[in-house]
């Protein structure tokens, strides 16, 4: 039997980095396997030989050698790296109850259902990223190749240009004598931003925040995080879990940093015996995360001993709810990015089409 279970450190900082649609294929496939009374290590030699994602094989085939020395499912799922939080606890409460194929397909469910709630929130911010890119690029091109060559004219025909005219110009200017640096400098700039806001684990909780201050969008977040609340919690709940248990693992799935602390605070305050009524009104502003109407539906929940069926009712209405929000965003951030275009091409109108006609004023006086 083997002594340790718990994963290196070497296995921790190694461990492969999957994204959620390869996690749910493994743990939906592996269930399927396990179903038809596949061997667990045939299962994974299996899944091993279909996958074309080098990390997930060697993964794989670590789990194998480690179940042929004797670790759990369990174990041996948290050495590859390869499960999330919620799928090890379903998994360890499945192999300890003898319902571990039932609990995979939870866990593949809870997975598909993680995925959808990520992809929500990734397209309603994906086409005005796109649009307003593609408006930087086409404006930088513009002030680069075009308005210095305007600048030789209008300084031969002495016109006399006006502000907006004269600033443009000048950045058309300083872009031809320093763009080859200044332009890849300030791409590098913005995709370091980026990673600094939205990548590195220490600072991404400024970027969440700035995200769920933004109008629409913060509403959409916030939408989402109730809908994976109730969800979750609630799927956890019906499979066996304490609710501790599936609070903390709640607050492991969350990526807004605000949720996952109401959500450590809320295991340890249930831990400590208080009720769900207590705890959120002991948790200041629990109406801003969590709203009102939520709230008795928990507190009542709690009372009838009917709480994994109110928590599933929250995720679906909720889930619902951010369906009509993002479909909304869409229609009102398309005008806005729409009057963002046009204020970048009059702004370039000015620039050019103002001195123009000065110089053809000009040339018929």
């Amino acid at each position: 039997m083997a002594q340790q279970n718990k994963p290196t450190l070497l296995q921790r900082l190694t461990k492969p980095h999957l994204a959620f649609k390869e996690r749910e294929y493994f743990v939906e496939n592996l269930a399927l396997l396990l179903k038809s009374a596949v061997p667990v290590g045939d299962a994974l030699d299996s899944l091993a030989m279909t996958t074309k994602n080098s990390a997930m094989k060697k993964a794989l085939t670590q789990m194998n050698t480690d179940i042929d020395a004797g670790y759990s499912l369990a174990n041996a799922l948290e050495r590859s790296g390869l499960a999330s939080g919620q799928t090890l606890a379903l998994i360890r409460l499945g192999e300890a109850s003898g319902h571990l194929v039932e609990n995979l397909q939870l866990a593949a469910e809870q997975e598909e259902k993680q995925h959808l709630f990520r992809s929500k929130v990734r397209s309603a911010l994906i086409y005005p990223s796109f649009v307003l890119s593609l408006t930087v690029i086409v404006g930088l091109g513009v002030a680069w190749f075009l308005l210095p060559r305007l600048a030789d004219t209008f300084t031969q025909l002495q016109v006399k240009l006006p502000f907006v005219s004269r600033a443009m110009i000048q950045f058309g200017i300083f872009l031809k004598a320093h763009g080859i640096v200044a332009v890849p400098l300030f791409f590098l700039v913005c995709a370091l931003l980026g990673y600094v806001l939205f990548g590195a684990p220490k600072t991404k909780v400024i970027g969440r925040r700035l995200l769920f201050a933004l109008p629409g969008i913060g509403r959409l977040l916030k939408e989402v995080e109730i809908a994976q609340f109730g969800y979750l919690l609630g799927t956890l709940l019906d499979a066996g879990l304490s609710v501790t248990q599936a609070a903390r693992l709640l607050a492991e799935a969350s990526s807004a940093p605000h949720y996952r602390k109401f959500y450590s605070y809320l295991a340890q305050s249930l831990e400590d015996g208080y009720s769900f009524k207590d705890s959120l009104r002991r948790y200041e502003n629990s109406g801003s995360l969590i709203p009102l109407a939520v709230q008795q539906m928990l507190i009542a929940g709690e009372r009838s001993g009917s709480l994994p069926d109110v928590l599933k009712t929250i995720g679906r209405t909720y889930t619902q709810k951010s369906d009509v929000t993002t479909g909304n965003l869409e229609v009102i951030i398309e005008p806005i990015l729409l009057v963002v275009v046009w204020i970048g091409v009059m702004l370039v109108a000015i620039a050019v089409i103002i001195p123009v006609y000065s110089l053809v004023g000009g040339l018929h006086s």
